[in-house]
């Protein structure tokens, strides 16, 4: 097949362009001043037809004209809605089983905007978990940009529903996005560009984050972005193009800050990638690209100004995350299978991932060899060859600082040492720098398709489809595990926890909620926000350097309930003991301490007894210690 019907449309820095959706425009006639009369409408006719009446603008015709977009549409929500069935099997009673506690805690980021909003109170803070402290919202994924506009969605059905919602429209959008943009810029087939858009946003890394990380699933914008930073490329119209990628990434800031971090990173590694292989269209892109920038900073910045100021600087801020010593993905993690991949295998995804969640690559070896196929046999196209470059370099730092060798003890130093003390690359989790992959490899499966069904051989057209099915049968997406939810102690749905409390006091739950067990929050949200928390789970600062960790500072009276509801034999309880108990109650400002049915209350709550020096009081299904302003005072 002759290269030059394959014209490389993604090549905007070289200036062949395609903007038309691979159809002909109609060109301008000579002199550029007349044009022809449109269809329905007779030459120097001076009245304005209906242009419903205009044959090709009727609904049938435009139902007929958009029915392959309308299909691709459905057939990314049915994906979608296949993945997270389970959930929305039963929104009240499902608990997606990976998530470990980030479904309450983005549950609770939804209740606690919709509660700060509808209170007119600050939607960047709050201190209905952490007291006192309380926790700087804008330090967190709270997805402003969409927790605020469905508002009315939560208000009505509830922060479950919003949860689900944005998870199964967000992957959908995702999807549709990245459809658009290769279809856009790449192939003229429909079919390829939406398996390539399919790969991009349900690849492995993306259906791991889906079980509670909906920042990293909701990337609509991301094409979005790309796409107006190619047209700024093109030089045509630099000041509008900027503006609008000004509100683009200052959106998005608002979606999620960190995926557009990573995806910054890996545009820039493309663009520095195309600057090898293609200097003369790369240079002739950059001035025209430079001009757009600056004009999407100076729109960027002022919406912007104050929310990163109240990050950054603002109460309960934190300078980084601790994340371990090194969140890199170990070199088996990328040709592995994901837990939740036709193939995949959970005891080995959790052996070589942080957890369910973090599995960032596990691509599996099908798919890259595929992918580096593809790019060998397209490797004349200067687009292949920098995402090629891209996606190698995105793996290679997604390793992490130190890359240990499989099956020996060598460790070898990695890319990302290079990077890890830059600001704001010191608080990203190294190995998600993979997911970048994600959009290259479908990027490289629409290119490759659009080829395949271009083939004359019929045998080879086959051969081509059998590779395809080969590399992604493999990694096809599962439902996503869920459990049974924890149920609300009756105490809380009930409101006998009215009486327990005053203004401003915090409850006390035993153990008190952290990253490892948060159901409290769930708590919270379901008493509609009616008291404040102790503890919590969120990203808070520790210590006078103000590093960032996840959850409440601990203290003593937090990390010795914890210890002994985990198995820990209770110590004597001394004067001293109760001593700091009632200073850790005090600087919570507690007014109440919960102890509801769970492993090991008997020891917990003999614990409790001695600490407080009262016995507490049974309330339907949790047993109560007044130590606030309520409380009797002991003899």
């Amino acid at each position: 097949m002759s290269d030059v019907s394959d014209v490389d449309r993604f090549d905007g820095m070289a200036g062949v362009h395609r903007f038309d959706g691979g159809r002909t425009a109609i060109p301008e006639p000579a002199g550029g001043s007349a044009r022809p009369a449109r269809p329905g409408r007779p030459a120097g006719s001076g009245s304005r037809p209906d242009p419903a009446a205009e044959p090709g603008r009727t609904p049938a015709a435009l139902l007929r004209r958009n029915a392959g977009g309308l299909a691709v549409v459905l057939a990314f929500l049915a994906l979608s809605l296949y993945v997270f069935h389970g959930l929305w099997a039963d929104l009240d009673g499902r608990y997606l089983n990976d998530a470990l506690q980030d479904q309450n805690q983005w549950e609770w980021f939804v209740g606690v905007t919709t509660d700060n909003i509808t209170h007119l109170r600050n939607p960047l803070f709050t201190r209905a978990q952490g007291m006192p402290d309380g926790v700087n919202l804008m330090a967190n994924a709270t997805m402003l940009g969409l927790t605020v506009p469905l508002i009315p969605v939560t208000l009505l059905f509830g922060e479950t529903v919003t949860f689900a919602l944005v998870l199964t429209l967000g992957m959908a959008a995702s999807a549709w996005t990245w459809y658009w943009l290769i279809r856009r810029r790449l192939v003229d087939s429909r079919w390829a560009a939406a398996a390539g858009g399919a790969l991009a946003a349900f690849a492995p890394p993306m259906v791991s984050h889906a079980n509670g990380h909906p920042n990293f699933v909701v990337l609509f914008m991301i094409p979005l972005i790309i796409d107006r930073a190619l047209r700024l490329c093109e030089g045509r119209t630099p000041v509008r193009d900027g503006i609008l990628l000004g509100l683009f990434a200052a959106y998005q800031i608002f979606i999620g800050e960190e995926p557009l971090l990573i995806a910054a990173l890996g545009m820039l590694v493309f663009c520095l990638a195309y600057l090898l292989v293609d200097r003369r269209g790369a240079l002739a892109a950059a001035r025209p690209l430079g001009r757009g920038l600056a004009v999407a900073l100076a729109v960027c910045l002022p919406l912007l100004a104050f929310p990163l100021y109240w990050q950054f600087l603002g109460p309960q801020s934190y300078h980084s995350v601790l994340h371990g010593d090194n969140a890199g993905n170990s070199p088996r993690a990328l040709i592995e299978y994901a837990a939740r991949s036709l193939f995949g295998d959970p005891e080995t995804a959790g052996r070589l991932a942080l957890n369910t969640t973090e599995q960032n690559a596990f691509y599996g070896w099908p798919l890259l060899a595929f992918g580096a196929a593809v790019c060998v046999w397209l490797w004349r196209r200067p687009v292949v060859r920098a995402l090629a470059i891209t996606g190698c370099a995105a793996l290679l730092l997604s390793l992490g600082p130190r890359v240990p060798v499989p099956r020996t003890d060598v460790v070898l130093p990695g890319p990302w040492r290079l990077m890890v003390e830059l600001p704001l690359f010191e608080s990203v989790i190294e190995g998600r720098v993979a997911m970048v992959c994600a959009p290259v490899l479908g990027v490289l499966l629409a290119l490759a398709l659009d080829r395949i069904v271009r083939l004359r051989a019929r045998e080879l057209r086959t051969l081509g489809l059998l590779g395809v099915a080969a590399a992604l049968v493999p990694v096809l997406p599962l439902p996503l595990a869920v459990r049974e939810r924890a149920p609300v102690p009756e105490f809380i749905t009930s409101g006998a926890w009215k009486p327990y409390l005053r203004e401003g006091e915090a409850l006390v739950p035993v153990p008190l909620p952290d990253p490892g067990q948060a159901d409290a929050l769930h708590w919270q949200v379901e008493a509609d926000f009616g008291f404040r928390l102790a503890g919590g789970y969120f990203n808070g600062p520790w210590g006078p350097e103000r590093i960032g960790i996840y959850g409440a500072t601990p203290r003593h009276l937090s990390n010795l309930l914890r210890d002994v509801r985990y198995g820990a034999q209770p110590p004597e309880v001394t004067q001293e003991w109760r001593e700091q108990a009632r200073q850790d109650l005090a600087y919570w400002k507690a007014g109440a301490v919960v102890l509801p049915a769970q492993d090991r209350d008997a020891e917990l709550r003999d614990l409790l007894t001695g600490l407080l020096g009262s016995q507490p009081e049974q309330v339907r299904d949790v047993w109560v210690w007044r130590v606030g302003s309520t409380a009797t005072p002991t003899a």
